[in-house]
């Protein structure tokens, strides 16, 4: 099978701990080709969804720290997407328009025969914190809204609450709302800039200290491994971007329950693979852009997740 990375440049990949490069391996492994190619790449002429694609193949005993890991082999091939085996959409965020245009763009080669994963449709109709607003009965107490006084009467209420932007990732634009917060109003007018950005807010949840939990659904099946991604002394979030540190663990009763529920409701939704957050007994998010943390739990367990996921993309073509 021929399979088609829309990814970010090779150059900037940290090689070493990327979860698409994981992905790589095990799929060269099993007897798969690789291409990739940008967002840019992605055109529509005379009607047909087209892709601008790089033929690659992994070098053996490559260090993985460095960037010769991967080389060419061969010149650029165009093509529609349906000539491809699989599609695999792993641009990370941020989620802007020229986003919401590559998703269009998947969806109609979808249309056209085209097998994408995760489907353009199903990263756009799951935004990565309102997804969690589906499932009330497995999250900490939610307000999304853009209204400061709104957001206000529920920090009285709860005391201790999370305010964040509904567009960032590894922890950026986070902030914990104690009961005495003499900067709400400034943290507030920052956030929803001053009434005219929605923004999230959730009641504090105690459990973080014992780590924000990525629990992987593959194929709608929990890895039975997640990574607890512990917060530095005094800080809040825990993201490996922000400093945590990343332990894998068994997958708690709790954990596999939240996993169960999220998989039942999304499927047949085109969500091959979902990282789904964990703080305590709660659902915090529904990753569906590029979940990571394969390398992470492989490394500290043993269970190959690429490899898991290579399986499971063969199913799905199949």
């Amino acid at each position: 099978m021929h399979v088609l990375f829309v990814i970010d440049p090779l150059p900037q990949l940290k090689a070493y701990k990327d979860s698409s490069v994981a992905m790589m391996q095990a799929l060269a492994a099993r007897g798969h080709t690789l291409s990739v190619a940008l967002q840019a790449d992605l055109y529509i002429e005379a009607g047909v969804v087209r892709v601008r694609a790089m033929p690659i193949a992994l070098v053996p005993g490559a260090d993985l720290h460095e960037h010769a890991w991967w080389r060419e082999s061969g010149p650029p091939v165009e093509a529609p997407l349906k000539d491809f085996g699989a599609v695999l959409m792993r641009k990370d965020p941020p989620f802007d328009m020229e986003y919401v245009y590559s998703t269009h763009l998947l969806g109609y080669a979808q249309e056209q025969g085209a097998r994408v994963f995760n489907s353009g449709a199903a990263i756009r109709n799951h935004p990565e914190k309102l997804a969690i607003t589906e499932f009330p009965d497995l999250v900490s107490p939610t307000l999304v809204t853009r209204d400061m006084e709104r957001i206000k009467a529920f920090h009285a209420q709860h005391h201790d609450v999370i305010v964040k932007p509904l567009d960032g990732m590894g922890g950026t634009g986070i902030f914990r709302l104690r009961a005495e917060e003499p900067n709400r109003n400034a943290i507030l007018e920052t956030l929803t800039g001053n009434g005219t950005q929605t923004i999230m807010a959730q009641r504090y949840i105690p459990e973080i200290v014992k780590g924000d939990k990525r629990v992987l659904l593959i194929g709608g099946e929990p890895v039975p491994f997640c990574l607890a991604r512990i917060p530095l002394a005094g800080e809040t979030r825990g993201n490996l971007a922000a400093g945590g540190r990343g332990v894998a663990q068994p997958l708690s009763d709790s954990d596999r329950r939240i996993a169960e529920t999220v998989a039942k409701r999304i499927a047949g939704r085109g969500l091959l693979l979902v990282g789904l957050d964990v703080i305590g007994d709660c659902l915090t998010e529904v990753n569906v852009t590029s979940p990571t943390c394969f390398v992470e739990i492989t490394e500290q367990t043993g269970f190959n997740v690429a490899d898991f996921f290579a399986q499971a993309l063969e199913r799905a073509v199949a």
